[in-house]
Parts: C-alpha cells; structure tokens; sequence
C-alpha cells in the first residue's frame, strides 16, 4: 500500500471513530505530533481523538486532494459535523510505512463567505 493510500485510510479510521484501528494500523510507536492544542506524543493526541469522537463525532471526512513528495504526504479534506463543515489540511511525515510524524490545520467553512472559489 502506498503513503498516500496509508495517510487516506488512516484518516478515514480515525476520523470516523475507529482510533484504536487507525493508530495500530499506521502510527509509528515513535510518533510526534504539532497540534498546539495537546502534548505533542503518540498517546496524547490518540486520547483527544478518541475524546472528540464520543463529544462531536464526526458525520463523514472526504479527501477532495492528496499529494506525496518523497516521505511526505499532504492531504486537503472536507470534515462534516452536526453543526459545522471543516476544511482540514494534514502533513504526513512517513518513515517506512508508519506514520511518525503529523501537523493539522483546520478552518470552519463560513457558509456565508464572500470567496465565490470556497476552500476546495
């Protein structure tokens, strides 16, 4: 399986409440992370995921675009929530085929936006 196929399927995984699944799949046990909001381990952000699944769960996650650049990969999805839509950008460090690194940036999707192109 490719990076970009691990980096989409894990996203699909995790994104829809199957955590433990995701992180025993794919997650390196040497993984770091950059979201400013938790401690940057491996267990850190698995239990915030795993939080914010039972909290707000989240209705689907598309992948509209991936793209790979060597141990790189960057995926640009649509998250669906019950009260909100979520344009999320995520960069996947790889090594072999584990996830070892990871950054995550999100931006609620205005539905009134003056921007006639959207975020897609």
């Amino acid at each position: 399986m490719s990076i970009i196929n691990i980096a989409q399927s894990f996203l699909q995984l995790a994104g829809l409440g199957k955590v433990q699944e995701a992180f025993d799949q794919y997650v390196s046990p040497e993984f770091i992370h950059h979201n400013q909001y938790f401690k940057g381990g491996r267990e850190a952000l698995f239990i915030a995921m795993e939080e914010a699944h039972r909290s707000s769960p989240n209705k689907s996650i598309e992948i509209k675009y991936a793209y790979r650049d060597d141990d790189t990969v960057i995926t640009h999805s649509l998250v669906k929530k019950q009260d909100m839509d979520i344009a999320v950008v995520h960069i996947f460090r790889f090594a072999g085929n584990k996830i070892v690194e990871l950054w995550d940036l999100g931006q609620v999707i205005d539905p009134h936006s003056p921007n006639e192109n959207g975020l897609f």
